[in-house]
C-alpha cells in the first residue's frame, strides 16, 4: 500500500507505456492521471479503449503534448486528440474493441498472440490503416499486413498480445493485498489493462477486508495500491448528462 498516487508513480520515466483502464469517463483512474501529468513524464505510450475527453481523463496529458502513441478502439469526441492524430502529431493505432481487450487479457496470461476473425478482409489486416499523418493530410506511415490463416475454412487475423510498462485503474474497494472489486460500468477495461501491466497501479475508493468470492481481480497482478480520500473517490465526472423531458 502506498499513501499518495504521486509516490505510486515516483518510478515513472519519460518514453513509458502505460495501459489506462476505463470507458470514456466510466472507471478512469483520475487521481493517477493528475499525479501523472503532475509529475511532468512525456513521450509515453498510451493503451486504452479511447483517451479520455477534452479536458478530462487522459485528455489532460494529450493537451499538454506528453502523449506519443495511442493503441485505443476509437477516437470518440475528443476533439484534442483528433486533431493531433490528423495533424501527424500523434501516432495511432486503431484496433477493433473486442480485440484490443482480448490483447491486454491475453498479455496479462502469458500469451504472445491469438487469431481472431474480427478485420480480416479490412486493413486491420491487410495493413495500410494510417498510423501516423503527415501535416498535409497523407499518410505518413502505415499498418504493415498481418498474418491471416484458416481454420475449418474461415479466415483469422492473427492478433498480438498488449504489455506495457505500467497500468493504471481504479477499483471501488481493495485490500492491502491488491485484490480489487470494481463497480457497475466501471468494470470494463480495468482488469484487463492491470493484467497487462508489468507494474499494475490501483487506485481504490474503498480499502477493505474481502470475501474471496467478491473478488473480480486477484492481488497477483496488483504491485501498488492507493486508497483515495474521500473527496478523490467522489470526484467523478459525468461524460454526457441527460435528463427526461
Amino acid at each position: 500500500m502506498i499513501a499518495t498516487a504521486g509516490e505510486a508513480l515516483a518510478g515513472a520515466r519519460d518514453g513509458a507505456s502505460f495501459a489506462v483502464g476505463g470507458f470514456g469517463l466510466s472507471g478512469i483512474p483520475n487521481v493517477l492521471i493528475q499525479a501523472l501529468y503532475d509529475s511532468g513524464v512525456t513521450g509515453v505510450s498510451v493503451v486504452s479503449n479511447n483517451c479520455g475527453v477534452d479536458g478530462g481523463g487522459l485528455g489532460l496529458l494529450l493537451a499538454a503534448r506528453r502523449i506519443a502513441r495511442v493503441t485505443a478502439s476509437y477516437i470518440g469526441d475528443n476533439k484534442e486528440f483528433a486533431r493531433q492524430y490528423l495533424a501527424g502529431e500523434l501516432e495511432v493505432e486503431l484496433t477493433p474493441q473486442g480485440s484490443l481487450a482480448e490483447r491486454l487479457r491475453a498479455g496479462g496470461a502469458g500469451i504472445p498472440a491469438f487469431y481472431t476473425p474480427a478485420g480480416v478482409g479490412t486493413p486491420i489486416a491487410d495493413g495500410g490503416l494510417p498510423l501516423r499523418h503527415a501535416p498535409d493530410g497523407s499518410v505518413a506511415l502505415a499498418s504493415p499486413p498481418k498474418e491471416v490463416r484458416d481454420f475449418d475454412g474461415v479466415p483469422y487475423v492473427l492478433e498480438r498480445a498488449i504489455t506495457t510498462d505500467y497500468a493504471l485503474v481504479r477499483a471501488a474497494k481493495g485490500d492491502r493485498y491488491g485484490n480489487l472489486v470494481f463497480a457497475k460500468a466501471a468494470r470494463n477495461f480495468n482488469p484487463l489493462a492491470a493484467m497487462a501491466g508489468r507494474i499494475t497501479i490501483a487506485e481504490v475508493e474503498e480499502l477493505t477486508d474481502l470475501d474471496p468470492d467478491e473478488v473480480h481481480l486477484p492481488g497477483v497482478f496488483v504491485q501498488r495500491v492507493v486508497p483515495l480520500t474521500r473527496e478523490q473517490a467522489a470526484d467523478k465526472a459525468i461524460e454526457r448528462r441527460t435528463i427526461t423531458p
